[in-house]
């Protein structure tokens, strides 16, 4: 039986429908904390890029119970994330298409935007 594997990325309206819809989803900004504190999505966990292979086993206990979304700013950094967490074994994650940026724009206008 051949396991099914997410799409490796998202957009940010799939991730918001998916919240509405009860799924468990775990948002992870990579992003570093000057930008954090600008700007996040409610429920994030900051973990930025740099720090992530430290908390690689802690993330993949993590999908035992949802999968993970993971953003950046404008989605380089958290496409990153998510190949490298997939060549790690970590399946059950995505990269928000777009960032937070995007979210901001298409999702929840209340995020502030920066550059």
């Amino acid at each position: 039986m051949q396991e099914t594997v997410l799409p490796i990325e998202a957009s940010p309206q799939e991730v918001k429908h998916r919240m509405d819809s009860g799924e468990k989803l775990f948002l992870i900004d990579v992003r570093e904390t000057h930008e954090f504190v600008l700007a996040r999505v409610a429920g994030a966990e900051l973990i930025p890029m740099r720090t992530v292979p430290a908390e690689l086993s802690r993330l993949d206990a993590i999908t035992e119970e949802g999968s993970l979304i993971v953003y950046c700013h404008h989605g380089v950094r958290s496409l990153n994330v998510v190949n490298w967490l997939r060549e790690q074994g970590v399946t059950d994650c995505q990269s928000m298409a777009g960032g937070i940026d995007r979210w901001s724009r298409e999702v929840d206008p209340a995020v502030p935007r920066y550059s």
